[in-house]
C-alpha cells in the first residue's frame, strides 16, 4: 500500500474560523475532501485573535522571523480530523476584526509585514529550523497572502514542489520596493523575473514566478487571465507559464446548500418534489412585501453591489423588466450609489421590486429556494458560487458567460434543450439590453412548464460537490510529487 501524500495547505482564511470571501470556502472544504481521498493535509493559517479564541491550540514549536519569534500552534479544523497549524505572532493575535482591513475599511498598513512573516515562518518550518520534523510531499499556496512562501522556500533551498492558486487576480498584494529588504527576501528575487513589478514588490508575482504549478478556480478563468483584459498586468507572465497553468472548478458545500434538507427555507424539496418549491416563493414574496403570486416569474440576486457583479446592469434594466410579468428580489450591500438606486426602485415599483440592503444568511437561502431564476451578470467571475447554489435549488441562472459561469452553466439553446444538457441562460453580450433579452428568453421558457421542469431537473442533477475538485487536485499533486528533488518553477 502506497504512503499517503502529505500536503501543507497555506491560506489566509478558512471556513468556519474566519471568512471574507470564497478563499475561505476553498481552505475550509477542499482539505476535507482531499483527506477523504487519502491525502494527509495540514492547513496553515495566521493565528488571528478571532481564530485563537475559537480553538484550543497547543504550542508545538517556536520559529524565528525577521520580526522576532512566532509560535506554531496546532489544532484541528472544526468538526473534522484535518490538522491545523497557526502562526501565532502579536501582529495577528493582538489584533481583532477583519484580517485585512481596519474599522474604516482601509488596509492595515503593516499587511506586507504581517503576511511576509507568515510566509517566512512556514518556510522555516518546512526547512526544519524548528522542532517540527514533518516532511511534506507538496506545499499548496493560495492567493497573494501566501505568494512569498515559494520565494522563501527557494531561499531555504527547499525542493518540495509548490502549487500556487489564484482565487482572484484583481488582488495582488503590491507594496513599495522598500519592503523587499524589510521582509528579508533574497536579493536575487528583486528583478523583473522575480517579485519586482513596475518598481514595486508584488506578493502574487512571487507565487506566479516561483511555484512549480499555478492553478486557478475555473478553466475559462485560466484562459482569460492570459489576456490583457483580465490579466491585471500579469498576462504576459501567465502566458509564458501557460504550460504550468490549469483551471480547476471550486466545489460547494452540498450539505449546507441542499434544498432537501435546508433548515433555513420555508419548505424542503428535491427534483422529485419540485411542486413544493412554490411554497418558498410565496414565503419570499410575503417576507419582502410583494404580492403573493405563484405564477409570476421571480428573479433573484444575492451579491456584492459592485460593478464586477453587474448590479448596475440589473438596476439599469429594471424599467424594462418591470413591464414584464416578473418580480425582482435583490439582497446585498456595497457601493452607496447602488444601494440608493435599489431603495429608489423598491419605492417606485413596490409590487415588482423587493430587496434588503445588507446580508442575511437565512434570506439568501430563501431567495435561492424561492426564486425561479437567478440574475448573475458578472463582468468577470473567477469561479462563482451562487450559480451553483442556484442550480442545486432548481433556480435557473441567467449569466454573462465569463470564467466559472461559462464552465458551470449550460445555455438553454434549442440543441441543449433537445439533448437534455441545458441548465440556465447566457447573455449574448455584457449590456443592459443583453440582460433584458436573456430574461425575455427565460420568461418564454418559463411559460412552457414541461421545458422549465426539464431545465430545473437537469440543473438539480449537476454534481458540484468538492469531491470532483479534490480528485483533480489529487491528480495534480501526484504528478508534482514525482518532481521532488527537482528545481523550482523558475
Amino acid at each position: 500500500m502506497s504512503r499517503k501524500l502529505r500536503v501543507l495547505f497555506a491560506a489566509s482564511e478558512a471556513y468556519p474560523l474566519i471568512k471574507t470571501g470564497g478563499l475561505a470556502d476553498v481552505a475550509g472544504f477542499l482539505p476535507l475532501a482531499l483527506q477523504d481521498l487519502g491525502v494527509e493535509v495540514i492547513v496553515a493559517l495566521p493565528g488571528y485573535a478571532r481564530v485563537l479564541e475559537q480553538l484550543k491550540a497547543r504550542v508545538i514549536a517556536y520559529v524565528s522571523t525577521f520580526r522576532g519569534y512566532a509560535l506554531i500552534r496546532e489544532s484541528r479544523l472544526p468538526n473534522s480530523k484535518v490538522r491545523l497549524w497557526l502562526v501565532d505572532h502579536p501582529l495577528f493575535s493582538e489584533r481583532h476584526g477583519n484580517p485585512y482591513l481596519n474599522d474604516e475599511g482601509e488596509e492595515w498598513p503593516d499587511n506586507p509585514i504581517r503576511f511576509g512573516l507568515f510566509n517566512q515562518a512556514l518556510a522555516r518550518v518546512l526547512a526544519h529550523r524548528t522542532a517540527i520534523g514533518h516532511k511534506f510531499d507538496l506545499v499548496h499556496c493560495n492567493d497573494w497572502q501566501t505568494g512569498l512562501l515559494p520565494v522563501y522556500m527557494h531561499q531555504e533551498q527547499l525542493v518540495t514542489p509548490t502549487i500556487f492558486t489564484i482565487h482572484n487576480l484583481a488582488y495582488q498584494g503590491i507594496y513599495p520596493a522598500s519592503y523587499h529588504a524589510e521582509l528579508a527576501l533574497p536579493p536575487s528575487s528583486w528583478s523583473h523575473d522575480g517579485v519586482e513589478f513596475h518598481h514595486m514588490l508584488s506578493f502574487i508575482k512571487g507565487g506566479l514566478v516561483y511555484a512549480d504549478r499555478i492553478t486557478t478556480v475555473s478553466p475559462s478563468y485560466a484562459e482569460e487571465i492570459k489576456h490583457d483584459e483580465f490579466g491585471y498586468g500579469l498576462s504576459g507572465l501567465l502566458l509564458y507559464r501557460s504550460d504550468d497553468l490549469i483551471g480547476i472548478i471550486n466545489g460547494i458545500d452540498t450539505k449546507t446548500w441542499n434544498p432537501a434538507t435546508d433548515p433555513l427555507i420555508a419548505a424542503t424539496y428535491d427534483a422529485e418534489h419540485l411542486d413544493r418549491k412554490v411554497e418558498n416563493k410565496l414565503a419570499l414574496q410575503r417576507q419582502l412585501g410583494l404580492p403573493e403570486d405563484p405564477d409570476v416569474m421571480l428573479l433573484g440576486n444575492v451579491g456584492r453591489m459592485v460593478e464586477q457583479k453587474g448590479i448596475d446592469l440589473i438596476l439599469d434594466a429594471l424599467p424594462a423588466l418591470v413591464r414584464q410579468p416578473v418580480q425582482i428580489v435583490i439582497e446585498g450591500s456595497g457601493e452607496a450609489r447602488f444601494e440608493t438606486r435599489l431603495a429608489e426602485a423598491m419605492s417606485q415599483w413596490p409590487d415588482r421590486v423587493g430587496g434588503v440592503i445588507g446580508y442575511d444568511e437565512t434570506l439568501a437561502h430563501l431567495i435561492e429556494a424561492g426564486a425561479d431564476a437567478f440574475l448573475m451578470p458578472s463582468r468577470f467571475e473567477p469561479c462563482g458560487l451562487n450559480q451553483m447554489y442556484s442550480q442545486a435549488y432548481g433556480t435557473l441562472p441567467i449569466v454573462y458567460p465569463t470564467g466559472g459561469l461559462r464552465d458551470t452553466v449550460v445555455d438553454a439553446t434549442e440543441q441543449t434543450i433537445a439533448d437534455g444538457t441545458a441548465t440556465g441562460f447566457w447573455m449574448d453580450s455584457l449590456s443592459r439590453s443583453a440582460l433584458e433579452r436573456a430574461v425575455t428568453e427565460a420568461l418564454a421558457r418559463y411559460r412552457e412548464p414541461s421545458v422549465w421542469r426539464q431545465l430545473q431537473t437537469t440543473a438539480m442533477g449537476q454534481d458540484f460537490s468538492w469531491k470532483h475538485s479534490a480528485k483533480e487536485y489529487l491528480r495534480l499533486y501526484r504528478g508534482l510529487s514525482r518532481m521532488a528533488g527537482t528545481a523550482g518553477g523558475r
